[in-house]
C-alpha cells in the first residue's frame, strides 16, 4: 500500500484550467483561469505549490505553499485522488469541503477535476467551485454537462473507505439504480454491505432536490460530467455526506464523499468507482 505521500505525489504537474464559481441554485457566477503548479523538490521529500489567479485585464495573482508534510484533515486515494476540509463542523463557523479526481483510470492522467463546497456561519451552503484542470499536453476534451438522462440505470461500484482516525481503510461493493419516476421526479436506491437507502428528488433544472429528510439536500449537475450533492444546510444531529462526481464516460462514473456523523465529526472518505450494468 501506498503512503500517503506517494499518493500526493500522482498530484504533481502544471495544471492549466479554471476556478469557476456557482451558487448554490447551480448559476455560473465568475470564471477564473488558473495555472496551478505541483514541483517535487529534493528528490521529491518536499512539494512546492504555485497557484497563479489569471482574471482578464487584472494582473496575477500567486499563492504559494511548500509541504514537507500533510494535514491531517485530507486523505488521499492510491490513483491520487483526495479529500480535505473541516475536520468538525458547528453552528456560527464557516465549514466545508475539497474534493479532486484524476482521470488516471480511464485514461491519460491528464485530467483532474475538483471541486470546493463552502458553507457560511449560517451553516447554509455559499458556494460550489469547480476546478477543471489537464496538463500541457492533454488532448482529452472536456465532457458535456452532466444531464439527468446520463445517471439513469444500474450502477455497480466497487469502494474504499479511509478514515479520519487512520485505522486501516475498507473495501466493499455497492448498487445504485436510479430511474424516472415521472416527468418531473427521480427515485435511487442505493446498498451497500446490508444496508439500502432509498430516495426520491425533484428535478428542477440542473438541481436535484431531495426534500423528503430531515436534512434536504440537492444534486447540482455541472459542466465537464461534474455532480455536486450537499445538503442545503447542516444542522446538528443528522449523519449527512459532501460529495463530488465525475462521469468519466457514459458508463463510467467516480464519487469521492466526505462523511461527518450526528456531532458534526469528520468520520470517513470513500472513493466509489461505478459502472452502469443496464
Amino acid at each position: 500500500m501506498l503512503s500517503q505521500w506517494d499518493c500526493f505525489l500522482k498530484n504533481l504537474g502544471a495544471w492549466h484550467g479554471s476556478f469557476t464559481r456557482f451558487s448554490p441554485q447551480g448559476e455560473e457566477i465568475a470564471d477564473t483561469p488558473t495555472l496551478v503548479t505541483l514541483e517535487g523538490l529534493n528528490d521529491n521529500q518536499n512539494v512546492h505549490q504555485v497557484v497563479r489567479y489569471l482574471p482578464p485585464d487584472e494582473p496575477a495573482r500567486d499563492v504559494v505553499v511548500d509541504y514537507d508534510s500533510l494535514n491531517r484533515s485530507i486523505l488521499f486515494f492510491e490513483n491520487g485522488a483526495f479529500s480535505q476540509g473541516s475536520m468538525q463542523w458547528g453552528p456560527y463557523s464557516t465549514f466545508g469541503g475539497e474534493f479532486g479526481l484524476i482521470d488516471n483510470d480511464f485514461g491519460n492522467g491528464d485530467r483532474r477535476l475538483r471541486m470546493v463546497e463552502l458553507y457560511n456561519s449560517s451553516s447554509q451552503l455559499e458556494r460550489v467551485v469547480l476546478i477543471r484542470e489537464k496538463l500541457p499536453d492533454s488532448n482529452i476534451p472536456e465532457r458535456p454537462q452532466l444531464k439527468v438522462s446520463s445517471l439513469l440505470g444500474e450502477w455497480q461500484g466497487e469502494a474504499v473507505s479511509m478514515y479520519a482516525d487512520l485505522r486501516n481503510p475498507d473495501t466493499f461493493s455497492s448498487y445504485l439504480k436510479i430511474k424516472q419516476k415521472d416527468s418531473n421526479h427521480i427515485e435511487q436506491s442505493l446498498s451497500f454491505g446490508d444496508r439500502t437507502i432509498t430516495s426520491s428528488a425533484r428535478i428542477e433544472g440542473s438541481r436535484l432536490l431531495f426534500e423528503d429528510s430531515d436534512l434536504p439536500a440537492q444534486i447540482l449537475l455541472l459542466p465537464d460530467g461534474a455532480s455536486c450533492n450537499c445538503p442545503l444546510k447542516v444542522k446538528l444531529g443528522h449523519n449527512f455526506v459532501l460529495e463530488m462526481g465525475w462521469l468519466l464516460e457514459p458508463t463510467i462514473r467516480q464519487r469521492i464523499i466526505r462523511s461527518y456523523n450526528k456531532k458534526g465529526n469528520w468520520v470517513s472518505c470513500t472513493l466509489v468507482t461505478e459502472k452502469k450494468v443496464k
